[in-house]
């Protein structure tokens, strides 16, 4: 319970991944900023300060919405999570730690790191490509910020307060509680 969930305005979590929560001191400064209201509280803890007390809160909401770019952040995890975590040659579902991210195109024959030359591949098939052209399975596209949340959905998530569900509606069988 170190934990607090941060909602938007419009009761959505800022992200999925990482899941927009925060440490308990930020969610405190929110509060004395007033850029925050509490929704949920943990009960059984409570801060103190030399003329204060303050019940922690699990669940926050922000007062102003913060708008979003459509287009997410190009990284390492939303590559795969736009490949679905398989490898875009063979097809084989790869686990997070052992995916590695494959140039379509060879950084050695000119090809850039971006969202439409980059794609999730095995050890293996990485290995065997080397510096060569090959056609992925998918081609390399950019993805809309709502296509990555849909299918963030369908992988587990770890939450520190079984009450976070309530504004994260995931799936029952894909929760697990730190």
């Amino acid at each position: 319970m170190s934990d607090t969930l941060v909602l938007n305005a419009n009761g959505k979590p800022l992200s999925y991944h990482p899941l927009s929560a925060v440490h308990w001191h930020i969610s405190i400064k929110l509060i004395f900023l007033n850029k925050v209201r509490i929704l949920e509280e943990y009960s059984d803890w409570v801060v103190h300060s030399p003329t204060s007390q303050l019940v922690m809160p699990s669940v926050v909401i922000l007062k102003q919405y913060m708008n979003f770019m459509p287009q997410p952040k190009f990284n390492r995890y939303n590559v795969h999570l736009r490949d679905l975590f398989s490898c875009q040659y063979c097809g084989c579902g790869v686990h997070y730690n052992e995916a590695t991210l494959d140039h379509v195109k060879p950084r050695s024959k000119g090809g850039d790191t971006s969202w439409l030359n980059v794609v999730t591949a095995c050890q293996t098939c990485n290995t065997d490509k080397g510096s060569k052209i090959i056609k992925p399975l998918r081609n390399a596209y950019r993805p809309h910020i709502k296509e990555l949340e849909n299918k963030r959905r369908r992988f587990p998530i770890v939450l520190k307060d079984v009450i976070w569900n309530r504004y994260l509606d995931w799936p029952e069988e894909l929760v697990n509680i730190a």
